[in-house]
């Protein structure tokens, strides 16, 4: 699909774009978010899942993987919303991801519809997860310890579709810990909307070439 803002799917994902509720000191935003349209059954090119699209029912499945150059915890995130478009263009439903699977993204009474008509949700402070319902972070035991004592311990994440990329040298998970030391924060959880920049979203493919320059450059200056 060619991104421009005269095709009409592309105006379709600007529209329905999610709203995302961020934690008030959050250190980490978006930095771009890669798309992908189905308009049939197929698997997800950056989630290990495969995308149901019941013609009868829904127009398309719009995937939204979100990039973060940092989770709180290591070095790389990527995160991600499904949002199912009926034929009539309204949202029919919304998947989010967590912590490596996902949950329903719109509550049952659509009380999570904004008045502009995109799914407002919450993410986890420093983490990044995702959930219609801010009180479900409230359940992770290490909620709130993830971003102060636990903060940096996994290093650097390098995914598989991205092996022998961007990490490299014996040191770099060490410091990658000590450079993420300075994020750390005691959340508020108060949150507050974030708004997207104007170049914030791009082709899947055009993201995925941009995440390895992005994670060498940012390495390469902590060597």
């Amino acid at each position: 699909m060619t991104m421009s803002d005269s095709n009409p799917l592309w105006e379709t994902v600007l529209r329905v774009a999610p709203l995302l509720y961020m934690d008030r000191l959050e250190p980490f935003k978006p930095i771009r978010v890669g798309i992908t349209v189905f308009e049939s059954s197929a698997p997800s090119p950056s989630f290990n899942r495969n995308i149901q699209v019941e013609r009868d029912k829904i127009r398309m499945v719009i995937e939204y993987a979100i990039y973060w150059d940092y989770d709180i915890q290591h070095i790389y995130d990527l995160e991600h919303v499904w949002v199912y478009v009926d034929h009539e263009g309204e949202i029919a439903s919304c998947e989010v991801s967590f912590h490596g699977r996902y949950l329903l993204g719109l509550l049952r009474d659509r009380s999570n519809i904004s008045a502009d008509g995109r799914v407002r949700l919450f993410v986890q402070p420093g983490k990044h997860a995702m959930s219609p319902l801010e009180e479900v972070f409230r359940l992770l035991p290490n909620v709130e310890s993830c971003c102060q004592a636990e903060i940096g311990i996994e290093g650097v994440l390098e995914p598989s579709m991205f092996k022998g990329q961007f990490k490299s040298g014996a040191d770099i998970d060490r410091l990658a810990e000590e450079h993420m030391r300075s994020f750390s924060f005691q959340p508020s959880f108060d949150y507050v909307p974030h708004k997207w920049a104007p170049d914030a979203f791009v082709s899947w493919d055009e993201l995925r070439a941009e995440i390895p320059v992005r994670m060498r450059a940012l390495l390469g200056a902590l060597a």
